[in-house]
Order: structure tokens, then C-alpha cells, then sequence
């Protein structure tokens, strides 16, 4: 009887542990990827487009869709008082640029990883 009640109970824990572990995996929603030609795409260790070019008013959207993995958008030089994300996996970014110029940027995590917007004059 003692083994009996022994086995129901690991049963039953490995029943529930099965199922935490379900829960605990399952896919969290995403955003919706936007589209067009100012949107970024944050997948595979890599910025795509790596270059954007828009015109001074114009705002890029950064998509964070990496499986899990999270990066960040820091600009370089004087970019980085305009481009500064915060670290995220999953969700979006955006940034208006109003002034014409070239604005390089790469992850902190992995500094492979660079990109740039290009704001042409008007």
C-alpha cells in the first residue's frame, strides 16, 4: 500500500511539474510586425536593412523579433543622444530624426551588430 501511495505521488508531481514546465514555455503574444520602407528588422544577430535613408521629419521603427535573444539600439557618437532603446527581445523601438545627417548605431550587447540611418537633406 505504502508503494502505491508512493508512485500516486510521483505521478502527481511529475503531472504538475509537466505542466508548470508547459506553462512556462509557452509563446509570450508579439507585436505585430509593422511594414515599410523606415522599418528595421532586429532577427538572426543582425539589423535589417543594416541602411535606412529617410527624409528630416521621418521616424524608423526598430522590430525586435531576435527568438528571445535581446539587443538594443545605442547610437555612436553624436548619434547617441538621439538612439539610446532599451534592451528588448520582442516589441518595437521607434525614433523621429529631424536633422539631416548620417546616424550609426549598434547593439551594446553585440557590437557586430551596426546598422545606420541616413537623412538626406531636403
Amino acid at each position: 500500500m505504502a508503494r502505491l501511495t508512493t508512485l500516486a505521488a510521483t505521478i502527481g508531481v511529475t503531472a504538475a511539474l509537466a505542466l508548470s514546465l508547459t506553462s512556462c514555455t509557452e509563446d509570450a503574444p508579439t507585436a505585430e510586425h509593422p511594414t515599410g520602407p523606415n522599418v528595421v528588422t532586429v532577427a538572426a544577430m543582425a539589423y535589417s536593412p543594416a541602411s535606412v535613408t529617410i527624409s528630416p521629419g521621418d521616424t524608423v521603427t526598430w522590430f525586435f523579433d531576435d527568438t528571445g535573444v535581446a539587443h538594443n539600439v545605442i547610437g555612436i557618437d553624436a548619434a547617441s543622444r538621439l538612439l539610446h532603446s532599451p534592451m528588448i527581445s520582442s516589441g518595437q523601438f521607434s525614433q523621429t530624426f529631424d536633422d539631416p545627417g548620417t546616424y550609426p548605431y549598434f547593439c551594446s550587447v553585440h557590437p557586430n551588430m551596426t546598422g545606420t540611418v541616413i537623412v538626406r537633406e531636403s
